[in-house]
């Protein structure tokens, strides 16, 4: 039963992806945002490539020099984690220091070229191991086969430590902002039984004085 256990798990390791490859497009003065939960201290790896629409074949092209795109990247504190130009292809590359959602914006670094067309981004963020290059790691510390296998399964594991450590994070925080909310209706429960028995009191004061200046009491 252990066995099994274990082999359980490493399968869910195998399974578990932290990668997400997607293309969009943007026009001009268009900024496009996404939003990665991280754990901290994890690497992630963001790959682009940006197409320029040709009007005549109606298809997307290999932009030309000289087009860009600004990358911001915020934390969960709205902090600037990285902000800059880069060219039309590269990879980009941060540690996050804060769990929780970090925002990654994308724009055109000029609006000159657009002439009303649109461009193509195409964007793969890769986090965690997946954002390590073994291949190179490989080759840099000498690594078997085996070695370099029992490498990422290591690298998998500790993130999936750091992933169920940011869900723990994740439940506190609602854990307190729930009973922070619970806390707020009773005192504005409170709040409105006394304002009720408030305006009982005076309506009964009021009434007494009405029948008493009737002398019908």
């Amino acid at each position: 039963m252990k066995y099994f256990s274990m082999y359980s798990l490493l399968f869910l390791i195998l399974l578990i992806d932290f990668s997400t490859a997607l293309y969009f497009h943007i026009a001009e003065g268009e900024r496009k945002c996404f939003i990665e939960e991280i754990p901290d201290d994890t690497t992630v790896l963001v790959n682009y490539k940006v197409e320029l629409f040709d009007p005549r074949s109606g298809g997307f092209m290999k932009s030309a020099p000289g087009i860009g795109m600004h990358v911001e990247v915020r934390d969960p504190n709205d902090r600037v984690v990285l902000s800059r130009v880069y060219s039309s292809e590269g990879m980009i590359s941060f540690t996050s220091t804060t769990p929780g959602e970090h925002v990654i914006c994308m724009y055109s670094n000029s609006s000159s070229w657009f002439s009303g067309s649109q461009i193509r981004v195409h964007l793969d963020i890769q986090v965690g191991e997946h954002a390590v290059d073994y291949a190179n790691v490989a080759q840099k510390d000498k690594l078997s086969e085996l070695q370099l296998r029992i490498r990422q399964l290591l690298d998998q594991v500790h993130q999936i430590t750091k992933e169920q450590s940011y869900q723990r994070h994740r439940e506190e925080r609602f854990r307190q902002t729930s009973e922070s909310t619970n806390q707020r209706v009773l005192w504005w429960s409170l709040l409105q039984t006394g304002v009720l028995l408030g305006i009982g009191y005076w309506q009964m004061r009021h009434l007494k004085s009405f029948f008493e200046a009737k002398k019908l009491v």
